[in-house]
């Protein structure tokens, strides 16, 4: 496992790659939302502008498959968001390594399994919180947890924690892999010098293409999951 420098805020161990990481992963999708939506135009839309507008009807395509109700676009700001968040986490690390000291100062924010399990966590509880809201506290229980039998109460208390856990840890898994595997041919490129460099080179550039892609997937995977997770809790059970 790779050093980091902690810091405490609020009392809470927090590493400084992971919090700078995390910073810059907040402006890199306000600035691509803001150059985006510069220019809006219905009868000459820029490039930028279709770009997002195709992000978006994307989201609409994984929001309506997931839930059915006729309120679904109400999730699809939120889907957008964790498109954005979790594909721009995953890509940060990849550019460059940062290591000062023996100590790391950059990597993908979701090669942190506190943020991958705070992140599932997030969205669990938000499904929660939607299902309460929309239904009433009384039926939102009966409807999540004891329909369309009693019977299945404690495999759906159990399904609460795994859902939570198997979200967060897929996505670390790949991103963190990704990551170790970087450096390790990094590392062996820089053995001998140009020698190494030779194959070195060519399999980081394979690589970063290749994670690119499992970063896209894994972002896509985990919006994805959350809809499912979230239509759960707010589309009604049938007997």
């Amino acid at each position: 496992m790779e050093k980091s420098r902690i810091i405490n805020v609020l009392g809470l161990p927090i590493s400084l790659n992971t919090l700078f990481a995390l910073i810059v992963t907040v402006l890199v999708i306000w600035a691509v939302c803001v150059y985006c939506t510069r220019h809006l135009s219905v009868e000459n839309p820029s490039k930028p502008q279709l770009f997002l507008e195709w992000l978006v009807d994307f989201i609409r395509g994984v929001v309506g498959g997931a839930i059915t109700d006729k309120h679904s676009q109400m999730y699809q700001l939120l889907g957008l968001t964790l498109l954005l968040f979790v594909f721009v986490s995953n890509m940060l690390g990849l550019p460059l390594l940062l290591d000062i000291s023996d100590f790391s100062y950059w990597r993908s924010p979701t090669a942190d399994p506190v943020v991958c399990l705070s992140l599932a966590l997030l969205m669990i509880l938000l499904s929660h919180y939607l299902g309460v809201e929309k239904m009433g506290f009384k039926n939102y229980i009966v409807n999540s947890y004891l329909m369309p039998s009693k019977m299945l109460l404690p495999i759906k208390l159990v399904e609460e924690f795994t859902n939570t856990l198997t979200l967060a840890l897929r996505l670390y898994g790949n991103i963190f892999a990704g990551e170790v595997l970087l450096k390790l041919i990094a590392t062996m490129a820089n053995q001998v010098g140009v020698v190494t460099w030779l194959v070195g080179l060519p399999m980081q550039i394979i690589w970063q293409g290749f994670s690119v892609f499992i970063g896209g997937i894994q972002a896509y995977i985990f919006v994805t999951l959350t809809m499912v997770y979230l239509s759960h809790k707010v589309e009604a059970e049938h007997e």
